[in-house]
């Protein structure tokens, strides 16, 4: 088969001066499908619209810039002589842990100082978060990034890809795994599988829906991740291969304890009650 394809303009359109990248529209656009699934199910379980509006504000800064200090850290040995360019995100080098423990601690703040259970907050956005999180994986694609190691168009052909994904894969003068699409279609099935569980009576105690997504998000990120070529390395492990198998076992952990330690915990489909200090 012949292709005549080259590959997709990261560029979406310019504004005068300004480009506007597809990177770029695919992460806002996933952020709002999230938050307005998150403002739907927030209010069936007492959660008011401005708690999670507001919330978002303080949290897209933090987990831009945690998910930055995250890459330059773990590069440091670069940036260290290009002070420079530390702060140029839009260059690349942004890590999806980074923004993810950024927001974590924001959520954790920002639900203390407004009386808000934290746990039931982080039920009821995790599902939409691992969402966008599959979403966003399409801009990776449009930059040509987070792909895998060389292979075949034929390997790819047995994929059954449409061609668009075939051609973009063509990096450098070789095709690639598409990893970026493992990773999107891993979370986009477990976004599927915690909005189809997490409705059911009796099954999840408060903090479970989070936990669940931290098990099945770090799972397939660490399999995922060591068929990368362009991952921060650690030693044996890439970064975020010792980060997912820590939160693999830590969520497990703390899943079972809860049940151990708090067997009186709310169901996540009370939502607030009167024994919560709202």
């Amino acid at each position: 088969m012949n292709f005549l394809l080259g590959a997709l303009n990261p560029i979406a359109f310019t504004l005068g001066p300004i480009e506007v990248h597809w990177y770029g529209i695919i992460i806002a656009s996933a952020v709002v499908l999230a938050v307005y699934l998150s403002v739907k199910e927030g209010r069936k379980r007492g959660i008011i619209d401005d708690d999670i509006y507001d919330m978002l504000l303080w949290a897209l800064p933090f987990s831009i810039i945690s998910a930055r200090l995250y890459y330059v850290i773990f590069q440091w040995s670069y940036y260290a002589d290009h002070l420079n360019e530390v702060y140029r995100v839009w260059d690349g080098g942004i890590a999806i842990y980074g923004a993810l423990i950024g927001a974590l601690i924001t959520v954790i703040v920002f639900c203390r100082k407004r009386k808000i259970p934290v746990f039931l907050m982080l039920d009821v956005i995790a599902p939409t978060v691992i969402l966008a999180q599959g979403i966003g994986r399409w801009g990776n694609f449009m930059n040509q990034e987070a792909y895998g190691a060389v292979t075949s168009l034929e390997f790819l052909q047995k994929l059954h890809l449409p061609i668009f994904i075939i051609q973009q894969m063509n990096i450098q003068g070789a095709y690639r795994q598409p990893t970026f699409l493992y990773e999107s279609l891993w979370n986009i099935a477990g976004f599927i599988i915690l909005f189809c569980l997490r409705g059911r009576k009796n099954l999840f105690k408060r903090g479970d829906v989070f936990l669940s997504y931290v098990t099945w998000y770090s799972l397939g990120r660490f399999f995922i991740e060591q068929m990368r070529t362009d991952s921060l390395m650690l030693g044996a492990l890439r970064v975020s291969q010792w980060l997912s198998l820590v939160l693999f076992v830590g969520a497990i952990a703390m899943c079972l304890l809860k049940r151990y330690w708090q067997p009186l915990e709310p169901w996540y489909l009370e939502g607030i009650t009167k024994y919560d200090n709202k």
